[in-house]
């Protein structure tokens, strides 16, 4: 793929923020876009200024969410290099869920170049601090300009980079989630196991009820029995039964495929932990945790990369998890991932992918 590079006028240019990034919240100069049209399939790749995107009124994703997003990050090194973790996997998801959503798949090698190129034109906007990263997010929308319901047959690619510090303001610190027995996020069937903008929407009317009450996240059941753990907030979860052994839900076409949810029972077993996936029912979970029988909690994304939880809201009661505080195993994975990701330790796994340079500064 031949990416034409579009200048950018001197005064245009914004510095990047070296401190206080939040989340998302300033984007760097630059962006990546591309469309595609049957036929001509993906065409016009271009880096050039980040700026709006006009759309239609009658754009179909605006009507109908023909859309799809993908989230990883970029590692500043200690060498000054710049690391992606597993980003063949998020390649690979990307159009797991472009095909789900009846969507064109894009080339998975000149998608990853696109991601280089851009960070490595943009190399000054992947922060120095060593709990900051640069998030990236790929998207795809579809852009046919008409009110049918149907899928569309062209569409826009394009991708923008932010540079952020932790997820939660709370950092490694305990988050405090909420049960909902109510609503529920996916059914099997769906398009649960799809990176795209519905699930979130579905998510917002309870993520801000628990908000009132005092809960940063909320717990997803199935959406048939109401009874099994799915997801916590965008996370996989985790649990640890007598601070040894690691186990998740399954992928059962309702739960996302995590890259995170991968490598920690990938590393967890590496660590010499027991790892299992099996349904858990919410009412034996909160029971074993009363009884000491769960030891730790933990969510785990790309955001957070791990994020303990202190305690579980249900039915008006509280439910403590190991005193509130968090626990060896969810420090142990999350020092061992960090280290990893930012290049301070060896990569058994062959993870990382380091940046090519290409002559960017």
């Amino acid at each position: 793929m031949d990416i034409q590079v579009v200048p950018i006028e001197s005064d245009r240019l914004r510095t990047p923020p070296t401190t206080d990034y939040g989340f998302c919240q300033v984007f760097a100069n630059r962006m990546f876009t591309q469309r595609y049209s049957p036929n001509r399939g993906w065409h016009d790749a271009q880096i050039k200024p980040y700026g709006p995107i006009e759309l239609d009124p009658a754009t179909s994703s605006l009507h109908y969410a023909q859309m799809i997003f993908e989230g990883l990050k970029a590692y500043r090194r200690p060498d000054g290099r710049i690391n992606l973790f597993r980003p063949w996997e998020n390649t690979r998801r990307f159009n797991q869920s472009a095909r789900r959503m009846a969507m064109p798949a894009v080339d998975e090698e000149e998608h990853l170049a696109a991601i280089c190129e851009l960070i490595a034109i943009e190399a000054d906007w992947v922060p120095r601090q060593s709990d900051a990263s640069l998030y990236i997010r790929p998207t795809m929308i579809a852009t046919d300009h008409t009110l049918g319901v149907r899928a569309s047959a062209t569409y826009l690619h394009f991708i923008i980079i932010s540079p952020v510090g932790p997820y939660f303001a709370e950092g490694f610190n305990p988050v405090p989630v909420y049960i909902t027995d109510q609503y529920v996020r996916a059914v099997a069937g769906g398009v649960g196991e799809a990176k795209t903008g519905g699930n979130y929407a579905a998510s917002l009317y309870v993520g801000e009820e628990a908000r009132r009450q005092g809960y940063s996240q909320v717990l997803w059941l199935d959406g048939l029995e109401r009874r099994y753990v799915e997801e916590v907030g965008a996370m996989n979860i985790c649990f640890v039964y007598q601070g040894r052994r690691i186990v998740t839900p399954p992928l059962t076409g309702t739960i996302l495929p995590g890259v995170t949810r991968k490598s920690v029972l990938e590393l967890g077993r590496h660590l010499g932990y027991e790892v299992a996936e099996e349904r858990i029912d919410v009412h034996e979970m909160l029971d074993d945790i009363r009884h000491g029988r769960i030891t730790e909690v933990f969510g785990c994304g790309t955001a957070a990369v791990i994020a303990p939880v202190g305690k579980f809201g249900f039915h008006g009661e509280e439910i403590i998890i190991n005193n509130g505080q968090p626990g060896p195993v969810a420090r142990d994975l999350f020092q061992t991932l960090v280290d990893i990701q930012y290049g301070r330790a060896a990569d058994p796994f062959g993870w990382v992918y380091t940046i090519p340079t290409n002559g960017h500064k």
